[in-house]
C-alpha cells in the first residue's frame, strides 16, 4: 500500500467529527475513525474513505472525485466510498459525519479472542 500523502492526512484531521464518540485510532499505520470497534472513515493514499448508506453512496458517486473504495483491485468494498482529498472541505465534512452517524447504528464490533502462544 502507497503512503497516505499530506494532503489526505491534512483532509483528514480537518474532517474528523467533533464527537466524543468517534475514536482516532491507526489500522495498517494510516489514520482512522472508529466508532462502537467499527471504521467509518479512515485515510487511503491520496483520498478518505467513508463507510456510508447505499443510498448516500449512490449520490456521492456522482461527483467528480469519488468512487468505489477498492483497495485490492477487483475486490470493492461495497459499503464505501473514497473521495478525493482535494474536494471540498465541507463535503469531506459532511460525509464524515454522515459515516459516523451511519455506523453508530450497527452493533458494536465484538473482539476476538486471542490466540495462545506457542511455546
Amino acid at each position: 500500500m502507497d503512503k497516505p500523502t499530506q494532503a489526505a492526512l491534512d483532509a483528514f484531521a480537518a474532517s474528523f467529527p467533533d464527537d466524543s464518540r468517534a475514536e482516532r485510532r491507526k489500522m495498517f499505520d494510516v489514520p482512522a475513525g472508529f466508532i462502537n470497534g467499527n471504521m467509518f472513515m479512515a485515510v487511503f493514499t491520496d483520498g478518505l474513505v467513508f463507510r456510508l448508506p447505499d443510498a448516500a453512496i449512490a449520490e456521492a458517486l456522482e461527483r467528480d472525485g469519488v468512487g468505489h473504495f477498492e483497495p485490492t483491485p477487483g475486490r470493492p468494498w461495497k459499503a464505501y466510498i473514497q473521495a478525493a482529498a482535494s474536494l471540498p472541505a465541507e463535503g469531506l465534512s459532511g460525509w464524515a459525519r454522515a459515516a459516523l452517524d451511519h455506523t453508530a447504528a450497527m452493533p458494536p464490533k465484538v473482539p476476538k479472542p486471542r490466540k495462545p502462544r506457542k511455546a
